[in-house]
């Protein structure tokens, strides 16, 4: 049996992005590569290769790459997934097989002839394999790529930026059905599914060419809206209950979000003074998101308006990040996000959230997670927010 081999099965599928998209990415990348005495580089992370290649791998314990040179592009899947990474790659594609073992670092071998310094990524190889491929190319050198790939990435283009609005207005979407369904003794499945299920059509029809995966939605009530990841489960939504909207499309890697606070019913004046305290820090958050802001002193800045009310201690994670190819398991551009940690200067074309949280614990007055979401395009002199649902007291107190 072969331990390589070529499945060219069907035809190619319609691409996201146009050919002249798809060049620019990996033009930009050689010019790093050149400028940096890179030979050669290997992505094995969901985010890179889906970013310069358009195909996002299913691993199911399976290691996939995509080789950068000066001339090529190429794929590396596992023989499982047949001819769908062929289809689905722009530039070539090889496959290997499980008839023995390490047959990936073979195929490797087969595309990367003797490089001297090899790219890879830092941030997403595991000690084993990064071990496997030292054996495999004993006279290269390995250096970080994941770091500068991660600013080429923060610039989104036109194509990308069109997408994710694309995206948004599809979370929009999943929100005005997850409202929809919110009904005393409705389980929070239930409502999730079918925010999903609404969001999954809209996919469906406005990117017929998209592969249909990966959309969901996290609704949650009562005490499961302390975290902001907490999963979907069996509790029935009762009166008086706070709630947390969070719909997630997914076209093609790039994950949009909606999310809100909401009540059903009433909220008590407690309630309704934390949620609209958090509301004001989104909203002047919003303000802030301009070109040439510094990340930190957005956050600084927030902090403030939660010091004021003795609630700084109940906020549970940055401001926002970045939006492009992204997704709950994969890909974070870490060095855009709202933190008093990142200096990280804004500049027109990059896609950050705002999404201020605060969480105050079971047993106080006011107990629950409160958290809005909206996704901002900067420009040259300020910045559009393409999240379109409402949020507030006055718009999400459902009855």
């Amino acid at each position: 049996m072969e331990n390589i081999i070529h499945i060219e099965n069907g035809d190619r599928a319609t691409p996201t992005f146009s050919k002249e998209e798809m060049f620019s990415r990996l033009t930009k990348l050689r010019a790093h590569m050149a400028a940096s005495g890179i030979d050669a580089v290997l992505f094995t992370s969901y985010h890179c290769i889906n970013y310069y290649s358009d195909f996002l791998y299913c691993s199911f314990g399976r290691p996939y790459g995509l080789v950068v040179t000066a001339t090529r592009s190429v794929t590396i899947s596992a023989n499982i997934d047949g001819g769908q990474p062929w289809r689905r790659s722009f530039g070539e594609n090889v496959v290997y097989t499980d008839w023995q073992r390490d047959n990936f670092f073979r195929a490797l071998q087969g595309e990367l002839i003797n490089p001297a310094i090899l790219g890879i990524e830092f941030d997403h190889i595991n000690i084993d394999n990064k071990t496997k491929l030292e054996a495999a190319f004993p006279n290269a050198g390995l250096v970080d790529i994941s770091a500068a790939c991660m600013g080429l990435r923060m610039i989104k283009s036109l194509e990308e930026i069109a997408l994710i609005t694309g995206g948004a207005h599809t979370a929009d979407i999943g929100g005005a059905a997850c409202v929809e369904a919110i009904a005393e003794g409705a389980p929070e499945h239930e409502i999730a599914l079918h925010a999903t299920n609404a969001m999954v059509r809209e996919i469906a029809h406005s990117y017929p060419h998209s592969e249909i995966m990966n959309t969901w939605t996290w609704f949650q009530s009562g005490i499961n809206t302390d975290g902001a990841h907490n999963p979907v489960t069996t509790r029935k939504v009762q009166k008086g209950d706070i709630l947390s909207l969070n719909c997630f499309p997914m076209i093609a890697g790039y994950y949009t979000a909606l999310e809100r606070t909401l009540f059903f019913g009433s909220a008590s004046d407690r309630h309704l003074k934390l949620w609209e305290i958090n509301c004001k820090v989104h909203r002047r958050g919003l303000e802030l998101i301009l070109p040439g802001a510094r990340c930190c002193d957005i956050a600084n800045e927030l902090n403030e308006i939660y010091k004021e009310h003795d609630l700084l201690q109940y906020r549970t994670f940055g401001y926002g990040h970045s939006f492009g190819v992204l997704s709950h398991y994969y890909g974070r551009e870490a060095g855009l996000e709202l933190r008093e940690d990142i200096e990280t200067v804004l500049e027109p074309n990059m896609v950050v959230s705002m999404e201020p949280m605060i969480m105050l614990p079971e047993g106080m007055e006011g107990a629950g997670g409160y958290r809005e979401h909206d996704i901002l395009v900067v420009g040259e002199d300020g910045a559009e927010n393409i999240t379109k649902f409402p949020f507030g007291p006055e718009h999400n107190i459902i009855q």
